[in-house]
């Protein structure tokens, strides 16, 4: 395998984006890095692949920027490009969820990492003896290629509509640990917030999302693979790539 993708994000004010974007698009030119940039005022999203001495070079650069200091990275290995073009874009939100009132740049919630999480499952609660839950905030078509087994899956089709399925089923999660997953980290960062901010106290992100678990944990209180946004389609749990777990009706 001789391509690095990486994927990366954080909730940071960014009040330069056309700048920004410039930036950006001029330090990754005849790099034959290919993927997607996101900007946004609340932050930056990205997913990127290529040779691995220029991803790094790029990576280097960007954490010259002081907003984007010590930026953690998932990395993976592919035989092939999975993207086919180099995009850096500015949008209103680096992931949409059509709440304004969420604003992740102002303070993260609480985050449980995986080895935790692993311990929490294992033992049936948290180290209270409160009941945990995992809480999938994908869509519905990614969580029919793999999810924690015994997930909470309230079946959205797209993360905008989590607020409204959060408010259907927020009764359902009082008195319960809740543990709020994704693939890299950055819709069950934006979920905790709201959630907290709703009102439900024990709640937590996983630090990283699946992908950060598959690494640290692997297999374990999981079924299936991870469905990821490229050409790769579904990744198991050693980040290797597994077309053939997307679902038939997976978009």
């Amino acid at each position: 395998m001789t391509i690095l993708n990486i994927a990366a994000y954080r909730f940071v004010s960014l009040a330069d984006l056309p700048a920004l974007q410039s930036a950006i698009g001029q330090a990754l030119e005849g790099s034959e890095i290919k993927g997607t940039v996101l900007l946004a005022e609340e932050g930056i999203n990205l997913f990127l692949a290529g040779e691995a001495g220029a991803v790094h070079d790029f990576m280097t650069w960007l954490r010259s920027d002081s907003r984007f200091d010590g930026l953690a990275a998932k990395e993976s290995w592919s035989d092939t490009q999975p993207f086919k073009k180099l995009l850096v874009k500015i949008k209103p939100e680096i992931i949409r969820m059509n709440h304004p009132a969420i604003q992740p740049a102002s303070g993260r919630a609480p985050a449980v990492d995986a080895i935790t999480l692993k311990r929490w499952l294992d033992q049936g609660h948290d180290d209270q003896g409160q009941a945990v839950v995992t809480l999938d905030t994908r869509n519905a078509f990614e969580a029919d290629c793999g999810t924690f087994i015994g997930a909470i899956d309230w079946r959205i089709d797209k993360f905008t509509e989590f607020p409204d399925a959060f408010t259907a089923h927020k009764t359902e999660l009082q008195g319960k640990t809740v543990v709020s997953f994704c693939t890299g980290g950055i819709r069950c960062e934006k979920a905790a917030i709201l959630m907290r901010e709703a009102g439900l106290t024990d709640v937590f992100q996983l630090d990283g999302g699946i992908l950060t678990y598959f690494e640290q944990v692997g297999q374990d209180h999981y079924k299936g693979g991870c469905f990821v946004f490229d050409d790769r389609r579904v990744v198991d749990a050693a980040l290797t790539p597994k077309p053939e777990l997307v679902d038939s009706n997976a978009a």
